[in-house]
């Protein structure tokens, strides 16, 4: 799949459908490192009364933008839509998850994540992800997770 993300539609590229949707855009995608935006919105259904946005969306977020990063393989390099196949995509481990402060509705923020280890067989895929989530250049969440991606 081709990394030329300027005028790429993660969601046709994820299962997820909003409202699970964690990710608005894809801000870099190499086969070692992704970046993306997601902006939270009030009827996000992981914020809470108070509007900020609860712990099971960041790790929700961090997986989704994770997952970019093995599922792109899945896909052939002009099919820039995503209809070429179906992936799907579970958390199999979360290993280390430190979360230091939670967004609140209207911020936007930047998760960074890097493959540490890729496992591949003919049914699966399975990594293991180093991610780090910003809210205005502050660090907000360290996670390393695995993931386990297979087409359907």
């Amino acid at each position: 799949m081709k990394t030329d993300i300027e005028n790429f539609d993660i969601q046709n590229f994820l299962p997820h459908r909003p409202p699970m949707l964690m990710v608005n855009k894809l801000l870099l995608l190499t086969q070692t490192k992704v970046s993306s935006t997601f902006k939270i919105e009030k009827n996000c259904v992981f914020v809470d009364d108070n509007n900020f946005f609860k712990e099971s969306g960041l790790i929700e977020n961090n997986a989704q933008t994770c997952s970019a990063i093995v599922g792109q393989n899945f896909f052939d390099d002009d099919d820039v839509e995503g209809k070429g196949n179906k992936v799907v995509g579970f958390i199999s481990t979360i290993k280390t998850a430190k979360i230091y402060a939670l967004p609140k509705v209207d911020d936007t923020i930047i998760t960074k994540a890097s493959l540490i280890s890729r496992f591949d067989t003919e049914e699966y895929t399975m990594c293991t992800m180093q991610t780090s989530t910003f809210n205005n250049e502050e660090l907000i969440v360290d996670c390393t997770m695995n993931l386990i991606i297979q087409e359907v």
